[in-house]
């Protein structure tokens, strides 16, 4: 087992992307945006498992700035995807309290990079 796969901010990436999958799955989505939310969601796990695997602070911390930037970006065509009632209420709210964890605890991994 590689040691980024037992951090609790990577396997919470694991199950945002999962959710956000789901979503994909569910919906009749324009094809862009399946594209976007796909990519951006497994960008989270992604950047972080490669961040993980960085040896300078500097370095890592870029990879979790970056994931958190993806964590913003599934929360914007999540917001879209509410307001064009596509997605319910409870379904908005429910990423979006998977989404503030996880921007909460890489902001708290970025800081002590700093």
């Amino acid at each position: 087992m590689f040691d980024f796969q037992n951090l609790e901010v990577y396997k919470r990436a694991k199950v945002f992307h999962i959710g956000c999958k789901n979503l994909i799955k569910t919906y009749k989505l324009e094809s862009y945006t399946n594209n976007q939310l796909g990519r951006a969601s497994l960008s989270i796990a992604l950047n972080i498992a490669e961040g993980a695997g960085k040896f300078s602070r500097p370095d890592r911390r870029n990879f979790f700035i970056t994931a958190r930037a993806s964590v913003y970006e599934c929360v914007a065509i999540l917001d879209i995807l509410h307001d064009e009632n596509i997605i319910t209420e409870e379904e908005f709210h429910n990423h979006l309290i998977k989404a503030d964890e996880l921007s909460r605890i890489l902001f708290t991994m970025i800081k002590n990079l700093s």
